[in-house]
């Protein structure tokens, strides 16, 4: 596996992450995965030793300095109003008010409501519109006396995702790796030790991945709790959301015959539940 590990860092260098890291940083953030490497791979994407240590502290500051945790939420609300401005972690949604013309932003953790953003945000990035994004902004604070003002701004926003892939670099990258060694590489990259696991139990891993794949694909799959049936797709990918059983309904995925708002299905690449 050894061999295999320095394989990934020759043809993938700079893009490699260590999975076990995100455990080390993550600590009472409830974010998913994929949000802490995303931090990791601007940090920890290298195999020196003392650069990883040094971007897990840099990680953990971010962290303690700009998740919001909803415990803390008033201390982070007051930390923008005395500074002015502060950059924030959180999950948000984005609804068009269409009485005055404007998308407003609700924050999951901050709790904050109708924040005007940006409509350029908004066309680049459409999925803020359902279900939510987890982001990272700069949010300012400026006071008014007129009780109708909303004082807080997004000055910036930036959700957490790879803006783009270079694909050709990628398949050139392939060639190098068997298809054994590449099913172990994929299974590293969800998270687990492709050593522990068996032929068969790999495939169902990939098989977890064949939504995210290939187009129009329904997948179903049966058994008990804690089995990881759910945990791909709340945590592997930005471009997939998981939702839970009792808030599906056909409108909320399709389009709602009333409003004409488009539902999960025509903004996400995959949709569990």
């Amino acid at each position: 596996m050894m061999a295999l590990a320095e394989k990934i860092q020759q043809y993938f260098s700079g893009l490699v992450v260590r999975k076990d890291l995100s455990k080390l940083v993550k600590g009472n953030a409830l974010v998913p995965t994929y949000v802490l490497e995303y931090l990791l791979g601007q940090y920890c994407a290298t195999d020196n030793e003392e650069s990883i240590r040094t971007g897990i502290e840099t990680v953990k500051n971010i962290l303690r300095e700009h998740y919001v945790n909803r415990n803390e939420a008033e201390l982070i609300k007051s930390k923008i109003k005395e500074e002015g401005r502060h950059k924030i972690i959180d999950r948000i949604t984005v609804s068009l008010n269409d009485r005055t013309g404007t998308y407003e932003a609700s924050f999951s953790s901050l709790g904050i409501k109708k924040v005007i953003v940006d409509s350029e945000y908004v066309k680049e990035h459409p999925k803020l519109l359902v279900g939510g994004v987890w982001c990272i902004l700069d949010m300012e604070y400026h006071h008014e006396d007129n009780p109708a003002h909303n004082p807080w701004y997004i000055d910036t926003l930036k959700p957490i995702q790879i803006s783009n892939v270079d694909f050709e670099s990628y398949m050139n990258a392939r060639k190098k790796f068997s298809t054994g060694e590449w099913i172990n590489l994929i299974i590293q990259s969800l998270g687990f030790n492709p050593e522990e696991l068996g032929e068969r139990n790999k495939l169902f891993q990939l098989v977890r991945l064949i939504p995210f794949c290939e187009n129009n694909y329904n997948l179903i799959e049966l058994g008990p709790k804690g089995t990881g049936k759910s945990h791909i797709f709340s945590e592997f990918s930005p471009h997939g959301i998981l939702v839970s059983g009792g808030e599906v309904t056909l409108a909320k995925l399709f389009v709602n015959n009333s409003t004409g708002k488009l539902g999960l299905v025509g903004y996400w690449d995959v949709v569990a539940f």
